[in-house]
């Protein structure tokens, strides 16, 4: 029994401080080096330069950026769709009347299974789902004001530092719908045992890397 407890104390909370832990090293290098070495910054920079375009009247480039907007706003519709299903469905299964361990064997790689610890692991998955889904519905919210003030014209035109702020916060919150969906998907592992959050952690972990790095050498040689 002090085998399964452990497991859950130590592997899982390993697992978390690995996904933040790199956040937190994305964070940094987002900050110091924005526009020439993590993905999120170099896309950062080409809007900025598309919005300023808009402001200008370029056509064809602002054609670009309302594309850009589309297709981040049909994003962050499905980010907040997966997250509301995958969470009605836990809130399903945890109504069920029957208990989880009955399917899995008690060794320690299954971990504890106590009736407190598996409201924590529902609880941990269900909250991260429902910021998910709420960060990527005030994002298509956002992207859809900044649709509509790009737009506007004569009278109704606002500053464009104001539309640039609107701009960018749809963005932003699009990307933080997106991570935090994807750190939930480590929890909802963790109901097939500690085991499986630290694997899927790690391979979550390695996934954003390639996404989030991908053109660093390549930027750098061109």
């Amino acid at each position: 029994m002090r085998a399964l407890i452990l497991s859950d104390t130590v592997l899982v909370p390993l697992s978390l401080f690995i996904v933040v832990s790199y956040h937190g090293y994305l964070w940094h290098n987002f900050k110091h080096k924005p526009s020439s070495f993590t993905t999120i910054g170099r896309n950062t920079q080409r809007r900025r330069l598309w919005f300023q375009h808009m402001e200008t009247g370029d056509d064809k480039k602002g054609m670009l950026a309302v594309q850009s907007l589309r297709n981040t706003l049909m994003g962050s519709i499905l980010t907040a769709t997966v997250s509301i299903i995958i969470n009605i469905s836990l809130a399903a299964l945890a109504n069920n009347s029957f208990n989880a361990s009955h399917f899995l064997n008690t060794s320690s790689l299954f971990g504890s299974h106590s009736s407190k610890l598996i409201v924590l692991k529902f609880g941990s998955a269900c909250l991260l789902l429902t910021i998910s889904f709420l960060c990527s519905s005030m994002a298509v919210c956002t992207l859809i004001d900044a649709n509509m003030l790009i737009n506007a014209a004569g009278e109704f035109a606002s500053s464009p530092g104001y539309v640039q702020m609107i701009f960018e916060r749809g963005f932003a919150l699009a990307v933080v719908g997106n991570r935090v969906l994807c750190m939930a998907f480590p929890m909802l592992f963790w109901l097939f045992g500690p085991v499986t959050v630290l694997v899927s952690s790690a391979v979550l972990v390695w996934g954003l890397y390639e996404l989030d790095f991908s053109g660093t050498i390549n930027y750098k040689i061109k």
